[in-house]
């Protein structure tokens, strides 16, 4: 199996290297190695509500398999469900499905016409989706009480602004995808990136994720996590999240504010 891996590993304290040019930044509210973010927490408002996009605005996790699935029967292989599982919420360049499939095939393939068939095939899967529920709830109670909107996807911008203009959910304060990082999720990079453009802390942060690697990642930023998984990921571990939900649906923005505020872990 071909995986790509981020230029630089995963390291230091927090598991994680901080780039270069956010140094300053972080001394001033970084908390110093000790007790998991969720456990430090005193009670502080919440000012940041940062939303995954991919699997948590809208379910586009299976459309995106099932496009490279069909690719992959086309050529008499099979992409294994169980192993796409394994890799979202990853960034695009963790794996690269057309190098796996030549290195299957034994010859090389062209790749730039694969990839634009496949990506046609998504948006057909795509746009028959809707935005999932509660996403528009918690963006109207979170802008009435002044909470500052973000988002931190592993995906490209094109994909994700272009989704957000097509559901008509404009009005984020911050947007930061693959391009805008070194190392994409499970590394804190986007979140971080996110929090110094929204100028809000990590311990006054919101982040709602759907998969293990989004967890991972707002939590090694230090952000009090939501977790909604979805129908690809409904059989991880989520155990690292502070709140595990079937649906935004299923609490307000209001409820989690005084549990994130408060560093309550509730399931």
């Amino acid at each position: 199996m071909r995986v790509c891996t981020p230029e630089r590993p995963l390291g230091g304290a927090l598991g994680w290297a901080a780039p270069a040019g956010r140094i300053a930044w972080l001394e001033n509210v970084w908390v110093p190695p000790g007790p998991p973010a969720s456990a430090s927490r005193t009670s502080a408002p919440v000012r940041a509500l940062v939303f995954d996009f991919d699997g948590l605005i809208i379910d586009t996790e299976g459309p995106v398999y099932e496009a490279w699935a069909e690719v992959y029967r086309k050529h008499g292989q099979e992409l294994s469900l169980e192993f796409w599982k394994t890799i979202v919420g990853r960034g695009s360049n963790y794996f690269d499905p057309i190098a796996e499939l030549e290195v299957r095939l034994g010859r090389s393939l062209e790749g730039e016409a694969i990839r634009a068939e496949r990506r046609l095939r998504t948006l057909e899967l795509v746009e028959a989706l809707t935005i999932l529920p509660g996403v528009i709830e918690w963006r109207k109670e979170a802008k009435a009480l002044g909470v500052r909107l973000g988002v931190a996807s592993s995906s490209g911008r094109g994909w994700v602004t272009g989704h957000l203009e097509r559901l008509g959910l404009a009005g984020w304060d911050c947007i930061r995808c693959l391009e805008d990082v070194d190392n994409p999720k499970p590394a804190a990079d986007l979140y971080l990136s996110v929090l110094e453009c929204l100028g809000v802390p990590p311990q006054q942060a919101v982040a709602v994720e759907d998969s293990v690697h989004g967890v991972e990642a707002a939590k090694t930023a230090g952000l009090y996590c939501v977790a909604v998984p979805s129908s690809l990921t409904a059989d991880h571990d989520f155990s690292r999240a502070d709140l595990v939900l079937s649906s935004l649906s299923e609490r307000s923005f209001g409820e989690v504010g005084v549990l994130a505020g408060g560093g309550g872990r509730r399931r």
